[in-house]
């Protein structure tokens, strides 16, 4: 009797939790399994035990015949078109799928091979599937992923122990991402003035909160940090930002002078500016900042986020101009590819932030700060960062000896080893298409800047591949269609 029970409540479980698919929708709408995958995966849900043919497990659905029927079959050839359907059109993709990467290559659903100058936009620091990254993301995943931090757990405090002892900082708040860290410098930088300056004032009369950004500068996209963002374009359909935001030129002193008064509560400052054209700050600026600062109790600021943790051939970018700031933030290559930001900051900065003030559910996980872990102990070693600089330098002399084209260049930006800003006359949109065309991919920093922040593990003979292909679309950038546009465009080279 006891076994029958067993098996019927069995038998009514496996009925409530199995994947439903309804009789009226047709098995022509069920997502299939790509049959042209070089993976041996399913290209659409990565699933190595599906079999071209096969339907796709994401194809299976609950949904209504009606909202099947809008999915159809998932293929490379048509999910492009699927995701102009489901996902927010934020961002401008051009039609490819990549399924893997290797070192600096990516590979698209096609078997097309790709060199990747971009990095994921200064992000991948080892590449793509680096065998340590892997092995270090595997080893703890295996372990424990998430708890929150309503406990603790070790991989967060060795990070930031490691992290403390190989700067001038204190402390370390996590994040999931650079703008989150930009957030949590902001609030702790109004913090910290009320917590020094407020007194017995009313809060809503207290004045020293206002923050100064600059010109061309970019934090994020997140409504404090996007509050410091100087585009009009980023800013103007999110209006009203928040208060007490104004924007003072970069490496302008005059003009940073006149914006930092005994009101200004924080300055945030890249010292090399991203999005804004891979400018680096001369050092007389950013010490007239720190001098600023000190003289209005001002927190001074750097944004790393981009230009810091090796980018620049130093593990700091401000390392080179020998200034200490109160507040650094991180993020892009900290993780090697998964979504971490750090806030680092001085005594005097982390002792007025208390408990229930700021937080996070996922920062700071044990699993990406294990990743975070291993990444950092690579990127720091003295031989690494050496390397960086070196190859930095053969990029430089690379564009210096460019046989053709040499005058559409109007600048060539050098912030040190691997962030480097290659300003032409016209806009790049053009060449980086071209250079896609032909296997290599680049990013732009504003219209007429070409960004090069390849992977830090490259070789000069990923370079001088690089440079054989801009050698070649330098030269027709302004007169010529773009490949893509060219029936004899020239062929991808193709996975072996």
């Amino acid at each position: 009797l006891i076994f029958c029970k067993i098996t019927n409540m069995l038998s009514h479980l496996r009925k409530a939790t199995r994947i439903i698919v309804p009789s009226t929708t047709p098995r022509a709408i069920l997502s299939r399994c790509y049959s042209g995958s070089t993976t041996g995966r399913c290209s659409i849900c990565q699933n190595p035990t599906c079999s071209p043919g096969e339907h796709c497990k994401l194809g299976w659905n609950t949904t209504t015949p009606e909202k099947s029927a809008s999915v159809a079959s998932v293929t490379p050839s048509n999910i492009t078109s699927i995701a102009d359907k489901v996902m927010f059109n934020t961002y401008a993709k051009p039609p490819i799928i990549f399924e893997r990467g290797e070192g600096p290559y990516m590979f698209d659903s096609k078997g097309n091979k790709y060199l990747d100058f971009t990095a994921g936009i200064a992000v991948n620091a080892l590449g793509h599937s680096d065998p340590l990254w892997v092995d270090s993301v595997v080893h703890q995943v295996k372990k424990l992923a998430h708890t929150s931090n309503l406990y603790h757990t070790a991989p967060p405090i060795l990070l930031a122990r490691d992290m403390i002892a190989h700067s001038q900082f204190d402390r370390v708040f996590f994040s999931n991402s650079g703008t989150e860290a930009n957030e949590a410098a902001l609030k702790f930088a109004r913090k910290y003035a009320r917590h020094h300056f407020q007194g017995d004032k009313p809060a809503e009369s207290f004045t020293k909160t206002k923050i100064v950004a600059f010109t061309n500068g970019f934090s994020g996209r997140t409504m404090g940090s996007l509050s410091c963002t100087h585009k009009k374009k980023y800013r103007e359909p999110f209006l009203p930002l928040v208060p007490g935001v104004s924007f003072a030129e970069y490496n302008d002193i005059e003009s940073a002078t006149k914006q930092i008064t005994e009101e200004t509560c924080a300055v945030l400052v890249e010292p090399i500016q991203g999005e804004g054209g891979i400018t680096p700050a001369s050092v007389a600026f950013l010490r007239t900042l720190r001098s600023l600062c000190d003289k209005h109790n001002a927190l001074l600021i750097f944004d790393e986020i981009q230009c810091g943790l090796g980018r620049t051939g130093q593990l700091w970018a401000h390392e080179a101009y020998g200034i200490k700031p109160d507040i650094m933030t991180l993020a892009k290559p900290l993780a090697g590819g998964l979504p971490i930001g750090a806030v680092l900051a001085t005594e005097k900065v982390a002792e007025t932030i208390k408990p229930g003030e700021h937080g996070s559910t996922f920062a700071g996980g044990p699993l990406v700060t294990a990743v975070a872990l291993s990444t950092f102990h690579r990127i720091s070693s003295p031989s690494f960062l050496q390397s960086v600089r070196d190859r930095g330098a053969y990029i430089i002399q690379c564009f210096e000896n460019l046989p053709k084209g040499g005058e559409k260049i109007k600048e060539i930006r050098n912030a040190g080893g691997l962030f480097i800003g290659v300003e032409f006359h016209t806009p790049v949109k053009k060449l980086i298409q071209d250079a896609q065309d032909q296997g290599v991919l680049f990013v732009n920093a504003g219209e007429n800047v070409l960004r090069i922040c390849p992977p830090l593990i490259i070789t000069d003979q990923h370079i001088d591949e690089a440079m054989r292909v801009l050698y070649k679309c330098i030269p027709v950038m302004d007169d010529q269609p773009t490949a893509s546009q060219q029936k004899s465009a020239s062929p991808m080279t193709k996975m072996s």
